[in-house]
């Protein structure tokens, strides 16, 4: 199992992570959001490695469009990237009914 990244880590992952794209930044800010205390040195190796893809090389694989392959192809990648995927869906009280 790996060690939780650090505050310190976790703080230059954040600042690495930021992107030149939108669409990638929300999916970054959100994967943040829900995982910032529970993120792995693992969990950041395989994030460095997605920051090392052009912008829209990620949003492809973001949006499931294309999957990793040759040296981005690992484990720990294809673990973030599940992650970063997964869109949480709000509690139902947190829906609002739509006016017509």
């Amino acid at each position: 199992m790996s060690e939780l990244l650090g505050e310190a880590g976790l703080n230059r992952l954040r600042w690495r992570c930021r992107r030149g794209l939108l669409e990638n930044d929300l999916f970054i800010e959100r994967f943040f959001s829900h995982h910032e205390e529970t993120i792995t040195t693992r969990q950041a190796a395989g994030l460095l490695t997605l920051m090392d893809l052009a912008d829209n090389d990620l949003l492809d694989l973001l949006l499931g469009r294309n999957e990793p392959q040759g040296e981005v192809d690992t484990p720990d990648v294809r673990e973030v990237l599940a992650l970063m995927r997964c869109a949480p869906v709000a509690p139902r009280s947190q829906w609002s009914p739509q006016t017509t």
